[in-house]
């Protein structure tokens, strides 16, 4: 073999181990599809432009693919929410709301990012999000930018970031430079 024949193929192998080494998109969502999420606890900031401090809070979420997740916040003031199909439930303070989310597109956008990347589901995501995505199994991030213009006047961009099959923070950047980041821990809350 010439020395350009053993190049070629130094080059090409080179190639073909950065490419099988990158970590795609579709290599993430299926990890996630495959995995057993079940219950964890979170903390939350919110950052509110008219507040000098953040508002924080914690609970516990709870994801039973594909399509039910589950938020109790049990601090500072209980509330829950569930999304389960179609339809959001929020109680708080002994008053029960039901939302169809085909009636509030942006709160579906919202809502859909998080559990359509814990089941999975890229068509769900890419009906309403451009993905972006950045890193290795061990350590991702993905970056969510809304397509629809309603989704978009109310959030700018959902970036989160994990390693393998779990979720670790959840930012929500909203249009109006308000945003809440969300730190996610695997198992039962206390």
């Amino acid at each position: 073999m010439t020395g350009t024949g053993m190049l070629a193929v130094l080059v090409l192998g080179l190639s073909l181990s950065a490419g099988a080494a990158q970590f795609t998109l579709g290599q993430l969502l299926g990890a996630m599809a495959n995995s057993r999420h079940g219950a964890a606890t979170f903390t939350e900031k919110k950052y509110i432009a008219i507040l000098d401090q953040p508002v924080e809070s914690s609970g516990e979420l709870l994801f039973v693919p594909p399509a039910r997740l589950e938020k109790r916040t049990l601090k500072p003031k209980v509330e829950t929410l569930v999304l389960d199909g179609d339809v959001l439930t929020v109680e708080r303070q002994m008053q029960k709301h039901v939302l169809q989310l085909k009636d509030y597109p942006e709160v579906a956008g919202m809502t859909e990012s998080i559990r359509a990347t814990l089941a999975g589901d890229r068509e769900a995501l890419e009906r309403v999000y451009r993905l972006g995505l950045e890193g290795g199994r061990d350590g991702w991030t993905l970056v969510l930018t809304p397509l629809d213009t309603r989704v978009a006047s109310v959030i700018a961009r959902i970036r989160m970031e994990g390693a393998r099959d779990e979720v670790r923070t959840v930012e929500i950047l909203q249009a109006d430079g308000d945003r809440s980041v969300m730190s996610v821990r695997k198992g039962p809350g206390p």
